[in-house]
């Protein structure tokens, strides 16, 4: 019997960790860009993780945008150690960038470069509570 119970224990703590949800799942709001910032969601998107806008705001207040539902971070692959790598688009350049995040408590540092990273982008983002 006792075999059994460590055994069920060891089976749903595992199950637990498999659904455990990775730290930058959840409502992130941007950086301010040209003055307008973000609430973007991240969530897994198959093996990786992508960021929707979910709201746009300028001078404060909540605006229509036609970015929402479009991604600013897709494909980011955790890499370990609060590192993610993949895709970010810019929305006030429309462009799209090699993509990279760094993780640490409620702050993430998302950055993009192109051509061969003679052009950078980084923001810092906030967990929204």
């Amino acid at each position: 019997m006792k075999t059994f119970m460590t055994a069920a224990a060891l089976s749903f703590g595992m199950a637990g960790a498999a659904l455990a949800a990775d730290p930058i799942e959840g409502m992130w709001k941007t950086e301010p860009d040209d003055g307008i910032f973000y609430h973007v969601l991240m969530k897994p998107c198959g093996n990786a993780y992508c960021g929707e806008f979910r709201k746009k705001f300028e001078n404060g207040q909540e605006v229509s945008s036609p970015v929402i539902g479009r991604n600013a971070v897709f494909d980011m692959v955790p890499q370990g150690g609060g590192e993610y790598k993949g895709k970010a688009w810019r929305p006030s350049n429309d462009k799209v960038y090699t993509g990279s995040g760094t993780l640490s408590g409620d702050v993430l540092r998302v950055g993009g470069q192109i051509l061969g990273g003679l052009i950078k982008v980084r923001q810092t983002w906030t967990r929204v509570r």
